[in-house]
């Protein structure tokens, strides 16, 4: 994992000083992030499946892509630096919802995070970062709901908080 920090923050979002990413999931301290969700036309959305040497959560499939905003960048500049280094192309991002969420990994990891879930639409093919993603398609939001269902390992375990907010955001405001 790159020496890289993230942004402490309080319940708020109040900036509370640095630390290293992997000592912030060592300790389960709570950081900011987002969440990029990409919808095409037909109302689908692109999946990525992480690759196999991620430092947690190797190949489970999980949203567009994922992150932490370094220090001087707002969530969206973040959002769309991301989506260019994982899926290779940018899109305009639009702030959805944010909510706190705590989860622990089997490797002694825990994702802390105050998570900004942003929103963008894309029609064509993403070019991947295969050391950041092994695999990507499109899925309706109901397969999504009926796989996760049937197969929840497959998923990341902030994937599976998230998408729930995310499907009954998308059908509120419809």
């Amino acid at each position: 994992m790159k020496k890289e920090n993230v942004v402490l923050v309080d319940r708020n979002d109040n900036p509370m000083g640095l630390m290293p990413k992997l000592e912030a999931h060592e300790k389960g301290v709570l950081h900011r992030a987002f969440s990029v969700f990409i919808l095409n036309r037909k109302g689908q959305l692109m999946l990525q499946r992480r690759a196999l040497d991620k430092y947690h959560s190797p190949g489970l499939w999980t949203n567009t892509c994922c992150s932490h905003p370094r220090e001087s960048e707002s969530i969206i500049e973040a959002g769309l630096r991301r989506l260019k280094e994982e899926m290779g192309f940018t899109t305009p991002l639009e702030p959805m919802f944010s909510f706190i969420y705590k989860s622990k990994f089997d490797n002694g990891l825990t994702e802390h995070e105050f998570d900004h879930v942003l929103l963008g639409y894309y029609d064509k093919p993403p070019f991947i970062n295969a050391i950041e993603v092994s695999e990507w398609k499109w899925m309706s939001l109901e397969k999504i709901i009926l796989e996760i269902k049937n197969k929840p390992e497959d998923f990341t375990v902030w994937f599976k908080i998230i998408f729930e907010r995310f499907y009954n955001h998308i059908y509120k405001t419809r």
